[in-house]
């Protein structure tokens, strides 16, 4: 007899983004608060939106509330599953703003350590941030690295 077949990479990231949606709601539901999820797969992780009227409370003033929440969503798909998510939450649009207003600083310093042959450290970032960053500096041809401990990690632009 074989054995049943191990479902695909997607059908496991999906069924992620439908286990945190179901946290989600609940977690939604006991707030009181109104909100629409979208899931999706966006390359190798879950990603779950929440978007509705004024869910700022979720988000925070820096975005902590948001990190705070991902972190309980990971932890509900991981005592589900038995596998360590790396699923996205965004709240808002938070994340998707923050990941532009990124990309813009990290061009601007990109450009900053070609023409300057310096390195450049920014300010103490989330992982989220910090993985923004990261991608565009090795995009653009150059070399990072996330020094410090957490809270106060950064990256360093280095030349190449």
């Amino acid at each position: 007899m074989d054995a049943p077949a191990r479902p695909s990479k997607v059908e496991r990231l999906e069924a992620e983004g439908d286990i945190a949606a179901d946290y989600l709601e609940e977690l939604l539901d006991i707030a009181d608060l109104d909100g629409d999820l979208d899931m999706d797969v966006e390359g190798d992780r879950a990603s779950v939106s929440i978007v509705g009227a004024d869910l700022s409370m979720l988000v925070g003033s820096d975005g902590e509330v948001l990190e705070a929440l991902q972190e309980l969503t990971r932890l509900a798909v991981y005592r589900e599953t038995g596998e360590r998510s790396r699923l996205m939450l965004d709240i808002s649009g938070h994340r998707a703003a923050k990941r532009e207003q990124l990309v813009e600083l990290a061009g601007r310093l990109i450009a900053q350590v070609r023409e300057t042959g310096e390195r450049v450290d920014l300010e103490p970032m989330s992982s989220f941030e910090r993985k923004v960053v990261h991608d565009e500096v090795t995009a653009a041809g150059l070399v990072s690295e996330s020094e410090g401990a957490e809270p106060r990690r950064y990256v360093v632009i280095l030349p190449a």
